[in-house]
C-alpha cells in the first residue's frame, strides 16, 4: 500500500506498507526508483545498513525492529524497515507492517521539534530503538516468574516459556547490537557530514538509547541462561534421584524373588518338612533386604 503524500517541513514523504508488484512498478515509473533498490529495501532477510549512492545522491537506511509472533507468549523476531532519500523525497518501507515502526514514524511527524527530514529520520530511529524497552521489561517480569517456579514443581509449560524467552532474546539482542553498530557509524557517513549542533545532539541521544537497550538485553540474556542452567541441573538431579530409587527398589525386590524361587523348586529341600518353613524363608528374605540396605547406606549409595 502506498499512502497519500505527506510533507515534513517542505519535504515530501511517501509511506509504503506491504507493497505488491503493481505498487513496486508505480514507484519505479512515477518516482524513478531503481528496481534493485526496491528489492533490497523490501527484503525481509536484510540486516541493518546505510548506503549512499554518490551518483544519484540517494541515501538508504535499513534498520531492524521487533516483530511479534505471539505477543502474549513473548515470541518475537526482528524484521527490517527502510527509509530512502531519493531526489529530495523521503520514502519509507515497512514491508512487514511493524506496528512499532508505524508508531515511530507518526510520533516523529507529530513532534514539533522535528524541523527537517534528517531530524525526522533520527527521531524515528530513536523511537524504534526505544520500542525494545517494553519488551525487555516484559521479559524481566516473565523471567522473575520462572525463577520463582524453580522452588516448586517444574512443568513442561515453564520449560517451553523459558525456551521462548531464549529465542526472543537471541533475535532481539542481535538486532539491538547491529542497530547500535550502525548508529555509531552513521555520524561518520555522508548523512553526518556538516551536521549542526541539533543534529549532533540527536545522534548522541539515539546512540545513548541504543547502548542502554543493549545493556538491558545483555543482562537479561545472562540471567535467562543461568535460569536455564538451573532448570537443567534440577531436572538432572530429579532424574538421578528417581533412577536411584528405582535401582534400590529393584534390588530389594530381587531378594525375595531369589529366595522364593529357590524354595519353589519341586525337589527335596532343607527345612521343607517344617510346618512354618514359609515364615523362615520370609525372615531370611527380610534379613537379606535389611543387610543389603545397610551395606548400601554404609557405601553411601543411598
Amino acid at each position: 500500500m502506498i499512502k497519500p503524500e505527506k510533507t515534513i517541513n517542505g519535504t515530501k514523504w511517501i509511506e509504503t506498507i506491504q507493497i505488491n508488484a503493481e505498487e513496486r512498478a508505480t514507484l519505479e515509473d512515477q518516482y524513478g526508483i531503481d528496481e534493485d533498490i526496491i528489492e533490497y529495501v523490501t527484503d525481509n532477510d536484510e540486516s541493518t545498513n546505510y548506503v549512499y549512492d554518490i551518483n544519484e545522491d540517494d541515501q538508504l537506511f535499513i534498520f531492524l525492529a521487533p516483530y511479534a509472533l505471539e505477543k502474549d507468549a513473548l515470541r518475537y523476531i526482528t524484521q527490517p524497515f527502510g527509509m530512502l532519500l531519493h531526489k529530495g523525497v523521503l520514502f519509507t518501507f515497512n514491508q512487514s507492517n511493524i506496528s512499532e515502526v508505524n508508531t515511530a514514524l507518526y510520533s516523529a511527524l507529530d513532534n514539533p521539534e522535528v524541523k527537517s527530514v534528517d531530524a525526522f529520520i533520527l527521531e524515528t530511529l530513536f523511537t524504534v530503538v526505544d520500542s525494545f524497552i517494553p519488551i525487555s521489561r516484559a521479559i524481566t517480569k516473565k523471567r522473575n516468574y520462572l525463577d520463582k517456579m524453580l522452588n516448586r514443581k517444574t512443568k513442561n509449560s515453564d520449560l517451553v516459556s523459558l525456551s521462548y524467552l531464549q529465542q526472543t532474546l537471541t533475535f532481539l539482542s542481535s538486532a539491538v547490537q547491529t542497530n547500535l553498530s550502525e548508529l555509531d557509524r552513521l555520524p561518520k557517513t555522508h548523512f553526518g557530514v556538516g551536521a549542526d549542533q541539533d543534529k549532533i545532539d540527536l545522534f548522541e541521544d539515539v546512540q545513548i538509547e541504543g547502548e542502554q537497550v543493549q545493556r538491558m538485553f545483555e543482562i537479561e540474556t545472562q540471567v535467562v541462561d543461568r535460569i536455564d542452567h538451573t532448570f537443567n541441573s534440577l531436572a538432572n538431579n530429579n532424574l538421578n534421584d528417581t533412577m536411584k530409587f528405582l535401582t534400590i527398589w529393584s534390588l530389594t525386590m530381587a531378594v525375595p524373588t531369589i529366595i522364593t524361587g529357590f524354595y519353589g523348586m519341586n525337589v527335596k529341600l532343607p527345612l521343607a518338612g517344617m510346618q512354618y518353613a514359609w515364615m523362615l524363608t520370609l525372615g531370611i528374605s527380610v534379613a537379606l533386604i535389611v543387610a543389603m540396605l545397610i551395606m548400601l547406606k554404609v557405601w553411601r549409595k543411598m
